[in-house]
């Protein structure tokens, strides 16, 4: 990935080493990128990015390349996403760089990675990579259509641990495989863990298909998973008889 800008847009991060013994090496586990934006909502096309974070991590887990941005939204910063991230309107408008510009090099860094076949690992990918594409088509950047290969660890937990209660938000999930996360809703802790918790995943159930056949395996996951939540919310009352939840993956 030598063909990464290093851009004075916020942080460029030391790498970060993820404790105890390296676990073997195996497959696409190798090399995983890494993807997270926190935003101003949660509305894929019309919400914006505050911060957004693109990795790499070894095979160990650790962060050998990191790009961290700040942006100016061009939008006031609600009060409960800030709750959430910790950003205020004022901070990303006095040192945040033009939201066009950090789309760019998010759009640019992402490339980079897909195009050399490795895998970027998206919690909840079709957030991400949906609210990308319309900040992209905003600023008249050319979008990520068709990201690929794409790791979902939402997805993977799901289709292999299916019946497990409780919460599956990252937080939860990262202490489940027991991965630190300190300073969850940051943009490069939560892609770090993400990534982590994707190779966690591949170790405890043996998921070691090849990279295009495991991506077009969480299409079909993604769908189900929607599915199977939709006809449980049509029971509970909290969707209609006609509604739908949309599976589309990793991109809507």
């Amino acid at each position: 990935m030598d063909t990464w800008q290093t851009l004075p847009l916020w942080e460029e991060e030391p790498a970060a080493t993820m404790p105890g013994t390296p676990p073997p090496a195996r497959g696409w586990t190798d090399a995983v990128g890494v993807f997270d934006l926190e935003t101003t909502g949660v509305e894929v096309t019309s919400d914006r990015i505050v911060t957004a974070h693109v990795g790499l991590l070894d095979a160990s887990g650790t962060a050998v390349r990191a790009q961290s941005w700040l942006a100016d939204p061009g939008v006031a910063i609600p009060e409960g996403a800030t709750a959430v991230h910790g950003i205020t309107t004022a901070h990303a408008r006095a040192h945040g760089s033009p939201a066009s510009v950090v789309v760019a090099a998010v759009v640019a860094a992402l490339r980079d990675l897909l195009d050399a076949g490795i895998p970027v690992v998206a919690y909840n990918a079709p957030f991400d990579f949906s609210l990308l594409k319309y900040e992209a088509l905003r600023h008249g950047i050319p979008p990520i259509l068709e990201p690929s290969p794409v790791i979902d660890p939402l997805v993977l937990d799901k289709a292999h641990d299916r019946f497990r209660r409780g919460k599956r938000t990252l937080e939860a999930v990262a202490a489940h495989y027991a991965v630190p996360l300190v300073g969850a809703h940051d943009a490069a802790a939560d892609a770090i863990a993400a990534g982590r918790v994707a190779q966690a995943l591949a170790r405890r159930f043996d998921i070691d298909a090849p990279l295009h056949e495991l991506h077009t395996r969480q299409v079909g996951w993604a769908r189900a998973q929607a599915d199977s939540l939709t006809e449980y919310f049509i029971r509970i009352g909290r969707l209609e008889p006609d509604d739908r939840l949309d599976g589309s993956w990793p991109i809507r």
